[in-house]
């Protein structure tokens, strides 16, 4: 178990990585901006210097002097309002870039997961770290970063020439600001626990609300609408009660930092009023003062919330950074260019929980270029193996050899270079027919038309063509157009394993021979395929049909060889025929 110093350099590394992000190819434009906000202060407080000239002029001076005043602070007008064009700009290209690569970054991290360490997060902690933790990452911690290094700047600049004016009035002001800048050590913690619960009741929130839109026929067609809406009520309730509690803390800290401003404003000026009385500082000094003390007071109030702010944000920064750098491992380092002989599985046991194995001492060879149909009743381990195939999990005992390399060993981009799979449940991105079947890459038009022509979308394409938009999650397709798509995306692949895991459920009869037929007649493909449909001409043409049940390998052999046993498959079969 790692110890508390270990964990806090974890964090550590992990947040400086994280952080690394923004200034990427960017450090100029933050260092651009440093400069400028540097300059626009040194105007700033020049102002002061001006307004006590001004003063003491107009007590006792001369027109020419107050000509030459005028004319300066013209000039520091013009100059500023140049400044903040140019800080404006070159900061809202230093934020573009950096949130631009902090959340391609992030993405890439997610993308490249596996499959495994996928299915054991939930989306919605993604979803809401790119979406609403990215608001408060750029307000607080981008945009905070330049207001902290402005009122910084201001606040040293301010001192410095108050002390150039009067040290004793100088000293006396900053033991008032103490008060206010004890708020950020008080508070930031606090307000950092808030913005996490915000965060995580946020993913919470997400996730229900997808799930929610995503069953909406089902919700309707069982009349649970009410029940739904009480869920949604308890969901959203708990949100904006942690959001109601940051705010409050945020008030707090403001509440603090205003109260403790207020007492060094007046105090500096009862002080001053005596000083000018006693003719130990001008009437100038005392305004100049003033003005300064206004400069110093804003970094004395913001500064507080600024670094409280700052501190919640680098929480964000590190919770998605916990996620994203966690369980990001594809396996071994071995990459295969080929799978040999096939696939080989030995004495191969696996368990999602301890205690409940799913599959138990299974011994089954995938020989290169053979088809296998693996059949069972639910619950037998079918799609567990092709998860294990698939290189999901590498928790398991025994043996699985793809080309005799160890399936663990294997890295898993290289073994998707070997696998493809159909799915039952199919996903559609809201792109064209022609990008869902090349996934975005490119191939040449013969391939693409031989595919469509084989996974039977010769209709679909004819009828709405190859550019028709499919909508969200194939919304515009029906579900048997769907999963024409997924088989066409797999065998443009070319891979020399196909895995089709229940792909032609939602097909009807003639289509879903017509499918498992072409793919059953293509040469040199290793095809692993489960399936619980029985129809005698495609089951003649498997090499061998394998049947599970329980987890184990309980009868394997030929479709007729299968049929004379009149054992488990012969029974599934003629369930299956039942008109």
């Amino acid at each position: 178990m790692k110890g508390k110093n270990e964990y806090i350099n974890e964090v550590k590394q992990r947040r400086k990585k994280m952080t690394a992000v923004f200034y990427k190819n960017n450090k100029l434009r933050f260092a651009a901006t440093v400069f400028i906000l540097a300059y626009g202060s040194i105007l700033v407080v020049g102002i002061s210097s001006l307004l006590q000239q001004a003063t003491d002029v107009a007590l006792g001076g001369e027109v020419k002097e107050l000509i030459r005043i005028i004319l300066m602070t013209i000039g520091i007008i013009v100059l500023l309002t140049i400044n903040w064009l140019c800080e404006r700009i070159v900061r809202n290209r230093f934020i573009e870039k950096a949130q631009k690569q902090y959340k391609e970054y992030v993405f890439d991290k997610i993308i490249n997961k596996n499959i495994s360490s996928f299915a054991k997060e939930t989306t919605g902690r993604y979803i809401s770290s790119l979406t609403n933790d990215m608001i408060s990452i750029e307000e607080n911690f981008l945009q905070g970063n330049f207001l902290l290094i402005l009122q910084i700047l201001s606040f040293v600049l301010a001192l410095g020439l108050m002390i150039w004016y009067n040290w004793i009035m100088t000293v006396i002001a900053m033991g008032l600001s103490v008060l206010s800048l004890l708020a950020s050590l008080i508070f930031g913690d606090r307000l950092m626990k808030a913005e996490r619960k915000v965060s995580i009741q946020n993913e919470l929130y997400v996730s229900m609300l997808k799930d929610l839109l995503s069953g909406f026929t089902v919700i309707k067609s069982f009349k649970a609408e009410e029940r739904i809406k009480e869920i949604f009520q308890s969901q959203n309730g708990k949100l904006e009660e942690m959001k109601c509690g940051r705010r409050k803390t945020d008030a707090l800290i403001n509440l603090v930092a205003s109260s403790a401003g207020l007492v060094v404003q007046i105090g500096i000026i009862l002080i001053g009023v005596f000083f000018v009385m006693t003719d130990f500082i001008t009437m100038g000094v005392l305004v100049a003062f003033v003005q300064l003390m206004g400069i110093m007071l804003t970094p004395v109030q913001t500064i507080p919330k600024l670094l409280a702010n700052r501190k919640a944000a680098i929480g964000l920064i590190d919770k998605i950074a916990e996620v994203v750098e966690y369980h990001a491992d594809n396996h071994g380092m071995v990459e295969i260019t080929d799978i040999g002989t096939g696939v080989e599985c030995r004495n191969l046991h696996f368990a999602y929980e301890p205690g409940h194995e799913i599959l138990k001492g299974i011994h089954i060879t995938f020989e290169k270029g053979k088809s296998y149909a693996i059949v069972g009743a639910s619950g037998c381990g079918k799609s567990t193996l092709l998860n294990l195939l698939l290189g999901s999990y590498s928790s398991y005992d025994g043996s699985m050899k793809i080309g005799g390399t160890e399936l663990r060993d294997i890295n898993l981009n290289s073994l998707y270079d070997m696998i493809s799979i159909i799915q039952q449940n199919v996903f559609i991105f809201d792109n064209s027919v022609i990008d869902n079947i090349t996934m975005f890459s490119e191939f040449e038009d013969d391939k693409i038309e031989k595919v469509i022509r084989l996974s039977g979308l010769t209709k679909l394409v004819d009828e709405k063509g190859k550019d028709y938009k499919c909508g969200e999650n194939g919304s515009g397709l029906s579900g048997g157009e769907k999963q024409r798509i997924s088989i066409a995306r797999c065998l443009l692949r070319e891979t020399p394993i196909l895995i089709m895991d229940e792909a032609t459920a939602s097909l009807d009869r003639e289509t879903s021979y017509m499918v498992e037929d072409a793919i059953l007649n293509i040469d040199g493909l290793t095809r692993i395929i489960v399936t619980h449909k029985y129809e005698d001409k495609i089951m003649e043409k498997y090499d061998e049909i394998i049947v599970l049940s329980g987890g184990k390998v309980v009868e394997r052999g030929t479709f007729q060889e299968l049929l004379e046993k009149k054992e488990i498959f012969y029974s599934l079969y003629n369930v299956s025929n039942v008109e």
